[in-house]
């Protein structure tokens, strides 16, 4: 999903208007919302000091908003192949169920995102489970690593 609808879905589900972001990040009250538009529509693409401003007044990390083109099938697969060089994701079969995991071969990549893959999965428990709201998940997901109890106590900035 590009920068643009990313932007979007986030500001409907923190329910602002295109008005009330662009007034936060400091557009002129009578083009703000024009300008937004032209962020989510993609005819304009924010330089990077306006994605920090969009995602400080969205509260959410800056990498929650610059995600890689996902928006057909192709694009998916190129990115799971990236993963696959830069961090030895792989695909197996398990019980005939296609499964993603990480190939204990590929030395602290594989130690750094097995433990942010576990703390993926513990969060999306606790969304199964009942213990955390949609909301809650989703704030998690949108600031991690920034909120994230484990890299916070380990002193680890992954930025």
């Amino acid at each position: 999903m590009a920068i643009g609808k990313r932007i979007r879905m986030i500001r409907n589900l923190r329910g602002m208007t295109q008005k009330e972001l662009g007034i936060s990040i400091g557009f002129d009250e009578k083009t703000s919302d024009v300008r937004i538009a032209q962020y989510e529509a993609e005819t304009r693409i924010p330089k990077e000091n306006l994605v920090t401003a969009i995602a400080g007044a969205l509260q959410v990390s800056t990498q929650a908003l610059d995600v890689p083109e996902i928006d057909s099938y192709l694009g998916v697969i190129h990115t799971l192949f990236a993963l696959e060089d830069l961090y030895g994701l792989t695909i197996n079969n398990v019980d005939g169920a296609l499964c993603l995991t990480l190939a204990p071969g590929a030395g602290m990549n594989f130690v750094n995102m097995t433990d942010m893959f576990a703390a993926w999965q513990q969060e999306a428990e606790k969304l199964k489970n009942g213990d955390i709201t949609k909301e809650e998940y989703d704030q998690w997901r949108y600031n991690y690593p920034r909120n994230d109890v484990h890299w916070r106590s380990a002193g680890i900035d992954l930025s």
